[in-house]
């Protein structure tokens, strides 16, 4: 797949799956920025990629002004959006009767709220028949035991992300979500011990967890012409978790 000269933002891109698909986008020759909530995360990007077509910009999507400051970074460059990939996340995992207000607002905050308002700002600054895609989890559809607020932040991009694809659609502006299984990333290292990713693999058809690069090429594919009658649709990455778990 090709995107030469195409303008790709990625949000929550100085690791994991973020990182993953913003170098896969790099050497499918596209213009790349990424955002991260630090600058030591972004210089050691920017290392990994080490190519003069990525930039970077320091970006809390938890925070309404920082959200600001990035649409007005992309006004400032003259550019349209082809790609707005919005991977900005974090996870954190409790049963119902021990979370705390504390774990709720946080994900919230950055999961639902900055995603949310992200795409507000940028939305006019898409080009037409440009592609949104938001990265959610099977946590959406799932009912894991301590997942309930992570859960349900991705439940709620799912709905964000279905209505957005029929509010863009007069624009040509295909809005899909992909969904990965469990999937070796520094986000995952932090959440769980190592045990519960030997459990979490164990889940898998594959009998692994996933790597970040092939969540990225499901990305690409959802982003390029070759999905042009694609929209408002969950594509489920998970190395057949749910049909496994099911049979």
């Amino acid at each position: 797949m090709n995107f030469k000269n195409k303008n790709v933002v990625v949000t929550g891109g100085s690791k994991g799956i973020g990182l993953a698909t913003a170098k896969a986008f790099i050497e499918a020759e596209a213009n790349v920025w990424i955002t991260g909530r630090n600058a030591e995360g972004l210089k050691n990007a920017e290392a990994v990629i080490n190519n003069p077509n990525l930039r970077t910009l320091v970006s809390d999507t938890s925070n309404l002004k920082s959200i600001a400051e990035l649409e007005q970074k992309v006004a400032a460059s003259g550019k349209k959006i082809d790609v707005l990939f919005l991977n900005a996340g974090i996870a954190s995992f409790a049963p119902i009767e021990h979370a705390t207000e504390a774990e709720f607002d946080a994900q919230f905050n950055t999961n639902v709220k900055g995603v949310y308002f992200t795409l507000q700002h940028l939305i006019p600054h898409i080009a037409n028949g440009g592609s949104v895609i938001f990265t959610s989890s099977t946590n959406a559809t799932a009912s894991t035991l301590g997942s309930s607020i992570y859960a349900a932040t991705k439940a709620a991009l799912n709905k964000i992300a279905q209505v957005a694809a029929n509010e863009l659609a007069d624009r040509n502006i295909r809005v899909n979500i992909i969904s990965p299984g469990p999937t070796q990333t520094p986000g995952l290292e932090n959440a769980v011990p190592a045990e519960a990713k030997e459990y979490l693999a164990s889940l898998t058809a594959v009998q692994r967890l996933g790597k970040p690069e092939e969540i990225a090429k499901a990305i690409l594919f959802v982003a390029s012409e070759q999905a042009s009658f694609i929209t408002g649709t969950e594509i489920i990455v998970d190395g057949g978790v749910t049909n496994f778990m099911l049979k």
